[in-house]
């Protein structure tokens, strides 16, 4: 293990970079145009308090507490590693706040989140975290929407300055003075009566929204 990966396992070390990561998200955030197209998407479920599930891929997380207008917060499903763990930690600057479906025998979990559904707060998903492939939807979120019956609300996000890594996720860090675009996608509510073979029809239906949300996000960035 390199020094570098030894060093971002320590607590402290994780909690001082995630200072340091929001001070510059805060900075993009300060200087930057940033656009909200389809507000009254989610803040009609906000206003009637009722649930929903966000949905959006992981490479785009970085902006994402720019979008989130409500003073409720919202539950962002996470892996139980370190890459998970320092993301909590920028997380609850903005009002985000990281949860792990991993039970203590590591094996997925969901009764977590269809509680907090159940008792209408906000979950919020990357259906391609937390290894990929990239931008290819699991079929956890679909499940998770059948049994729970709370609408999938997609969204894309795009901005005009940034650097892709060259990570799983070909993450996206905004730079300063960039213009930026959030686009909501239509409620999606996936039918209870859904059986295990028509998962696929609706993993790719979903795939499709967000990057149509993507796509309405690059295409109006100027407009």
């Amino acid at each position: 293990m390199s020094f570098k990966k030894r060093i971002f396992k320590f607590s402290i070390s994780q909690k001082i970079l995630a200072f340091l990561g929001y001070l510059y998200i805060l900075f993009v955030g300060y200087t930057s145009d940033i656009q909200i197209k389809n507000s009254e998407l989610p803040e009609k479920f906000w206003r009637e308090k009722k649930p929903f599930i966000l949905a959006f891929w992981h490479g785009q997380l970085m902006m994402l507490g720019y979008v989130w207008k409500s003073k409720v917060v919202l539950n962002m499903l996470a892996s139980s590693h370190s890459d998970g763990r320092f993301g909590a930690y920028i997380g609850r600057y903005f009002n985000l706040k990281n949860i792990s479906i991993m039970s203590k025998h590591k094996s997925p979990s969901l009764r977590k989140v269809f509680k907090i559904l159940k008792d209408g707060n906000y979950i919020g998903i990357t259906p391609d975290g937390p290894r990929g492939p990239n931008r290819k939807v699991s079929e956890g979120i679909i499940k998770i929407a059948v049994h729970t019956q709370v609408p999938i609300l997609p969204l894309g996000f795009a901005s005009n300055k940034n650097h892709q890594l060259k990570s799983w996720d070909s993450f996206s860090i905004t730079y300063p003075f960039s213009k930026c675009k959030f686009v909501w996608g239509e409620p999606i509510i996936i039918p209870s009566s859904t059986k295990d073979d028509d998962l696929t029809k609706y993993r790719y239906f979903l795939e499709e929204k967000i990057n149509d949300c993507m796509n309405s996000a690059e295409k109006n960035l100027n407009a």
